[in-house]
């Protein structure tokens, strides 16, 4: 039986391929990344993430995002078998709440057995090896080398399933989930469902106390075999061999667990929003580039930024996560405080799942269809010499209405022109450019402006200040959908 149970989890094939995929979800993804000396980043590994997305027929939706380590392995396993564990008729809608909390439970009960029961073959024949009393010749090292990758390894879960119009939320580790919900006047109100099961979750630590685990080393510690999580799936050194580690050794039962923690159901019923689910990796790239008080918000914010912008669910979810990288990647290249934190990123996953929530058309805005164009901002960080720019988005009126991400602001004072036709951009930027709001699609934490504000440029001998925006992507973009040719070379476009 052990090849073939082997084989079954090398192969790249699943039959959850052929199930349909949800259309009211995106997915963005972005593969680990070590920075070197050049600023460049390269892969330190393969993506160990993974995620599924699934609706099935009779409406009930399921949506998981997997963070893995030590390999994919356990990440592919419990997305394929949980799919299996969920969506083969074991929920209806005649199920009550306390149907689905036990249904949901036992399914990952049944994800974490039947994983273990995948590697038992691999474990006993490395354990039959390393019990050799005369010293391992080479070919012996290489084979336990060999299981040791083939067990090793585990993941963490957020797991999302929709039902009766209902959410509910299952949680082993440090994933993430945010319910988003739009109200009437347009603004956007959040709520973190859970939180991650980490040593620094007091509740957790508890739980680790009862069994007789020495809190005060477990916090001083910070992590337990590498990670984190106090809850994972997979990772039989910390669910058989857990006494052979030093920091879990007192532990009466086993201390790192598999059991979800399942937040009660939410009612979709006329909510206008957004699902998010998210990996650690997405989490942590953000955290380190900004500080961990408002990730949620700038989440968030991106997101909505993102869905009034793009077309496809997909490439909402994918900007986001580019935008967490670039936004990672510039703190670390800029020398400032938190770039020491920076230095790399892991593998990151967003999942969006609308909520009777519009998307964009095409390139223009839900309300009133601003066209966005792209302008540069200079800056020089104080604590460092090099120099970069900020790509912001100006948004320009299509209906004398100016836009600002998924708010709308009429801005225009009665009276004031509004662009139309082929009309060149240029006395339109005259007259509105102190009044149109935007958007920073990069990095920057707000001081940057403010210095360079504070920075008064001097006119020159005509009585001119040198341009501080770059315009030369605008008028480029400009003159190409309007066909005026102008194209500027820099500076505040044509004279």
């Amino acid at each position: 039986m052990a090849a073939p149970r082997r084989n079954l989890m090398q192969s790249h094939q699943s039959w959850t391929d052929d199930l349909p995929l949800c259309q009211l979800c995106g997915v963005g993804t972005a593969p680990n990344c070590v920075y070197g000396p050049d600023d460049k980043g390269t892969q330190s590994h393969p993506n160990e993430d993974t995620h599924l997305r699934f609706r099935s027929e009779d409406g009930c939706s399921l949506y998981g995002v997997f963070n893995g380590y030590d390999g994919s392995r356990v990440a592919s396993f419990a997305s394929q078998c949980l799919t299996a564990e969920l969506l083969l008729e074991q929920l209806s809608a005649d199920h009550t709440d306390a149907d689905i909390r036990r249904i949901l439970t036992q399914a990952f009960e049944a994800v974490e057995k039947s994983y273990l029961h995948t590697i038992d073959d691999a474990l006993a024949e490395k354990a039959n090896l390393s019990s050799y009393i005369l010293p391992h010749s080479e070919k012996v090292q290489e084979r336990l080398k060999e299981l040791e990758q083939e067990v090793s390894g585990g993941a963490m879960a957020i797991v999302a399933l929709i039902l009766n119009n209902k959410l509910y939320i299952a949680n082993v580790g440090t994933n993430r989930a945010l319910l988003c919900k739009t109200t009437s006047d347009g603004q956007n109100q959040f709520f973190q469902l859970g939180r991650p099961h980490s040593t620094d979750n007091d509740d957790e630590l508890q739980r680790l106390a009862a069994l007789g685990l020495d809190l005060a080393r477990v916090r001083q510690a910070g992590q337990i075999a590498g990670q984190s999580s106090t809850r994972r799936l997979g990772d039989y050194r910390v669910k058989i061999n857990y006494n052979d580690i030093d920091l879990l050794s007192a532990a009466k039962t086993r201390p790192i667990i598999a059991e979800p923690e399942i937040h009660a159901s939410q009612s979709l019923d006329s909510v206008t929003g957004f699902l998010l689910l998210m990996s650690e990796g997405l989490i942590d790239a953000l955290e380190c580039a900004h500080g961990s008080e408002h990730v949620n918000k700038e989440i968030v914010a991106m997101v909505a930024a993102e869905l009034a912008q793009q077309s496809t669910l997909e490439a909402a979810a994918q900007s986001v996560v580019d935008r967490v990288k670039r936004l990672h990647h510039d703190v670390y290249t800029s020398g400032r405080q938190r770039a020491t934190f920076c230095s790399r990123h892991e593998d990151m996953t967003l999942l969006i799942r609308t909520l009777n929530y519009p998307l964009a058309d095409g390139a223009q805005t839900p309300t009133q269809g601003g066209r966005i164009y792209p302008v540069s901002v200079p800056y020089s960080n104080s604590q460092s010499t090099s120099k970069t720019s900020v790509t912001l988005s100006l948004v320009m009126p299509s209906q004398g209405t100016l836009t600002n991400g998924t708010n709308t602001a009429s801005t225009l004072e009665e009276g004031t022109p509004t662009p139309g036709g082929n009309q060149s951009p240029t006395a339109t930027l005259q007259s509105t450019i102190t009044q149109t709001q935007s958007s920073s699609s990069s990095s920057g934490d707000g001081s940057l402006f403010r210095q360079r504000a504070s920075q008064a440029a001097q006119p020159d001998e005509t009585g001119r200040v040198p341009p501080y925006v770059d315009f030369t992507q605008f008028y480029r973009l400009w003159g190409s959908e309007h066909g005026d040719g102008q194209v500027a070379q820099g500076g505040l476009g044509p004279q």
